[in-house]
């Protein structure tokens, strides 16, 4: 990485310009960063975890959006294609992801188009900067259609996982949280109260879910890992008639055992970013107070800074939960 200048940009018609003034670093970032996001391309400004203030909006825009706090909707979709007219704008066919296909938020400004930004006057500036990874969560967790008294296994207990696991409580789940990092579950466990969190390799994991649902396994298994074996391994967390979502992606391709998979008549389901409404139901929660967002993130940096400490953040035993891009 290495920080550059460039032009303050202008906004055209449908546009607004924001100064970003908080940008989370997500697992996205991480992988690129790393060479192994499958949709990238390089050179790329990073940074989908947006926050800023709105100062100055393009012909036809709305004044009254100027100085407000708003947060941006990455996910730039055609409105066009088939996924589109069915309300799938999470997974456009032409789909563009700001800090992903095109250039992000690590940057003093950045043009958005005025759809994508939804301001909000109760939350700070890094509660706005945290919804879109949270909303990545609130997309899996409806996707799945947990119920109440549903029991939840979620493998992975990054940021991503931390955001399903709090939304699926608020609908009422009982929650298992797996992962190999002592500290994460911790955290999990004291800060976000989960009920059960285990480690593979200290704890029998499959006993563990079988005696918390005297033997029938979990309704829903949600994977946050990133982690081809991990990710294979949740088939067998999962019950008769069960549902797996897979939330990660990865080079990779995945098998499980088909016999297996139709005796329990899995239901096998991928998530891909988020839609308004997801957006809408974490702020509602955040807003309610019902999610520790706060509490998760555990470093921060100023953006001339990035380059040096992003290395120092992608190492596995950084300790890094949710890092926070400052530019005030």
């Amino acid at each position: 990485m290495e920080v550059a200048d460039t032009p303050r940009p202008e906004c055209g018609p449908g546009e607004a310009l924001v100064r970003i003034r908080r940008v989370g670093v997500c697992g996205t970032d991480i992988h690129a960063f790393d060479g192994q996001q499958p949709y990238f391309a390089y050179p790329r400004v990073l940074g989908h975890e947006l926050a800023g203030e709105i100062i100055d909006v393009g012909e036809g825009g709305d004044p009254g959006l100027t100085g407000q706090n708003a947060y941006v909707i990455p996910y730039l979709h055609c409105g066009e294609c088939h996924a589109c007219r069915r309300g799938r704008t999470n997974c456009c066919q032409q789909m563009e992801v700001i800090g992903v296909h095109r250039d992000g938020g690590m940057a003093d400004y950045l043009v958005v188009p005025v759809e994508h930004l939804v301001t909000s006057s109760l939350l700070s500036a890094e509660q706005l900067a945290l919804i879109e990874c949270l909303a990545i969560g609130a997309h899996a967790v409806r996707r799945s259609e947990i119920d109440h008294g549903e029991l939840a296994v979620v493998v992975g207990a990054g940021p991503i996982g931390m955001g399903i696991l709090q939304i699926a409580r608020s609908r009422g789940a009982r929650i298992v949280v797996v992962d190999t990092n002592p500290e994460r579950l911790a955290f999990c466990r004291d800060v976000l109260g989960v009920e059960r969190a285990l480690q593979p390799g200290k704890d029998d994991v499959g006993n563990e879910i079988e005696a918390m649902s005297d033997g029938a396994l979990a309704d829903v298994v949600f994977d946050a890992t990133g982690n081809p074996r991990a990710m294979e391994t949740g088939f067998d967390f999962a019950g008769h008639g069960g549902r797996y979502v897979l939330v990660s992606i990865v080079k990779a391709d995945i098998s499980f055992h088909d016999p297996d998979f139709h005796k329990k008549e899995l239901t096998l389901l991928g998530s891909r970013n988020a839609t308004r409404e997801d957006f809408a139901t974490v702020t509602q929660l955040m807003e309610a107070g019902k999610l520790r967002s706060d509490a998760m993130i555990t470093h921060r940096g100023r953006l001339d800074e990035i380059p040096r400490l992003m290395p120092q953040w992608c190492a596995p035993n950084s300790g890094v939960i949710k890092a926070m891009i400052t530019l005030d």
